[in-house]
């Protein structure tokens, strides 16, 4: 074949490669790994111990590769109040991961993590300014990335090692003692949380045969200029 042939061939190959990639994309139930639930917690959840706290039970297991966000739309009514959302794998188990936010004007954030081998200890705190209304945290985790936090731009922790988790369970409470005060007097906490294997859809694999068959081609065509 004639070098100019060769490069009309690569060409011919992107340009049809090109429309299947957004089709991959749209396609997205082809990954049947792929899990996303919605839970709106409401204001009244808060006003619990922690000893009787509110547990959520998700309708799926997110396992490994997940992400999930929150967002803090509560009213806060004591001043020294925290609303404390707990994600387990099993509840009856000592391993979470503790999201804390605290009532303005302090809005104190942080972040931790409790194992049956290194027992609680704190990621990241921040005792004033730590959140806002409207703000986004994230939470995620990954099988080659461990577990990274944010809120906004701002990053809370970064591929911590966690030795995997999944998540079942959602639990929250924001009282210390049963004397305490409400903490909250109105509002939710949104969440939303997505999982799956990305290895399983189709379109994970397009960039890969699209970088074998173009470098396939390329190769014949320098062969090709030797001669």
């Amino acid at each position: 074949m004639a070098p100019a042939h060769l490069v009309r061939s690569i060409i011919l190959v992107l340009l049809l490669m090109t429309p299947l990639l957004p089709v991959y994309a749209q396609q997205s139930t082809m990954n049947k790994s792929v899990h996303y639930d919605t839970v709106e917690i409401p204001f009244n959840a808060f006003n619990v111990v922690r000893d009787n706290a509110t547990i959520i039970k998700l309708p799926h297991e997110h396992v490994t590769n997940w992400q999930l966000t929150m967002e803090n739309k509560l009213t806060y009514s004591n001043p020294n109040g925290s609303a404390i959302i707990r994600l387990y794998e099993d509840p009856k188990e000592a391993k979470f991961i503790e999201v804390g936010m605290g009532s303005p004007p302090d809005h104190k954030l942080w972040l931790a993590v409790n194992t049956p081998e290194d027992g609680y200890f704190l990621i990241h705190e921040e005792k004033s300014g730590g959140w806002s209304p409207g703000q986004i945290v994230t939470v995620q985790h990954s099988s080659n990335g461990g577990l990274s936090s944010t809120i906004g731009q701002k990053v809370l922790v970064d591929n911590l090692d966690v030795a995997g988790f999944t998540v079942r369970d959602v639990e929250v409470a924001g009282l210390d003692s049963s004397s305490d005060p409400p903490t909250t007097s109105s509002g939710s906490v949104s969440i939303n949380i997505v999982s799956g294997d990305p290895a399983a859809n189709p379109i994970f694999y397009m960039p890969f045969i699209a970088v074998a068959v173009t470098g396939a081609l390329i190769g014949v065509l320098i062969k090709t200029k030797k001669r």
